[in-house]
């Protein structure tokens, strides 16, 4: 009864744009991160740490239950880099709410124990083989850290769950099926893919990336063709790993990453999506804004107000009201978008 109930409020979040069940929450316990990739800034503003406190997290319980949040995804910079993170995940798993760390992997064999006590499951950042991985990630033994960690959390829990997520970009679109056989070699349980977002003023950008650093990571218009032979190889050989959703997306999924990249050239319309994620989830940063998704701009801080109270304000309201998907300017381009429907858990995303 407690589920089907939780299902009708979502239904009727999405019909009257007011929010009365909230599946999802991310937030961002640490500001800074101790990688320094290419497709992202939050590294460069590292001497300006904000992160969030127990206090901070204690205090969004209520909303948290009021909502009957089923999934909280840590995310970052690095949460581990919170000296205080496992304290924070305790508060919130006794809530019996899901936790799940989405991290760089360099620390994860400095904290077996915990993420094994308070993670449901961890997704980490693969860019490549160990050398393209290094190099992107700008840190000379970033992948052999992460094959560490990967290795003794296996070793401790067999099953324990371990996935990765890979944006695809011109540093790495060349090894891109090298990177499905890094995955298959470190043991994960599935790997996910996604274009670089080279356009929005999210990762810490203070404003959108000039031409030139947008070249930095875009494909230019002559890999276009070798991109599409690469996927197109890809979807003939890797049948198998779609079959068993080892590839996350499916081939027609997959396929967009290549039109996303022709779209930036204007070559054809940036690929159909379907997302719901103002809806069903909630951006919260370690200095403690709220944001209907990354990308969107803010509408609320939990240090001045609470979560239930902003995310339902005037302004947050007005916001979904005339949000939409098909024509708003920052979701035609949107690289990271999520569709839950109201009767799927969000652990089956």
């Amino acid at each position: 009864m407690q589920s089907l109930f939780h299902t009708y409020k979502r239904y009727r979040t999405l019909q009257t744009d007011i929010i009365s069940a909230l599946p999802i929450v991310i937030l961002m316990p640490h500001s800074a991160c101790n990688c320094r990739c290419v497709m992202c800034d939050i590294w460069k503003d590292n001497k300006n740490l904000k992160q969030l406190t127990e206090e901070d997290i204690s205090g969004l319980i209520y909303s948290l239950k009021k909502f009957g949040t089923k999934q909280v995804l840590m995310s970052g910079g690095e949460a581990l880099l919170n000296q205080n993170f496992f304290r924070l995940c305790e508060i919130i798993k006794k809530e019996n709410i899901s936790i799940s760390l989405l991290s760089t992997g360099l620390t994860l064999h400095k904290n077996i124990e915990n993420i094994l006590r308070y993670i449901s499951d961890v997704i980490i950042s693969l860019d490549g083989d160990e050398n393209t991985h290094n190099t992107i990630r700008n840190i000379p033994d970033a992948f052999s850290k992460l094959r560490e960690g990967i290795k003794q959390l296996k070793t401790e829990s067999p099953y324990f769950r371990i996935t990765g997520r890979t944006v695809i970009h011109r540093l790495n679109f060349k090894v891109w099926p090298e990177i499905i056989g890094t995955a298959k070699e470190l043991k994960l349980d599935q790997i996910s893919f996604l274009p670089a977002d080279v356009s929005s003023t999210a990762f810490n950008r203070e404003t959108p990336w000039d031409v030139s650093r947008q070249q930095d990571v875009m494909l230019s218009k002559d890999e276009l063709p070798e991109l599409k032979n690469i996927l197109d190889d890809i979807l003939k050989n890797h049948t198998t790993e779609f079959e068993t959703h080892f590839i996350a997306e499916s081939p027609e999924k997959l396929s967009k990453i290549h039109s996303y990249y022709t779209a930036l050239y204007g070559l054809n319309p940036f690929p159909y999506k379907k997302c719901n994620a103002p809806w069903v989830s909630a951006v919260i940063e370690a200095d403690g804004t709220v944001r209907p998704c990354f990308f969107h701009p803010a509408y609320g801080n939990i240090k001045e107000n609470m979560l239930n109270n902003i995310i339902n304000s005037n302004e947050a309201l007005e916001f979904r009201k005339k949000l939409d998907i098909d024509t708003n300017p920052t979701c035609i381009k949107c690289v990271c978008y999520l569709n839950l429907p109201p009767r799927m858990n969000p652990a089956e995303i």
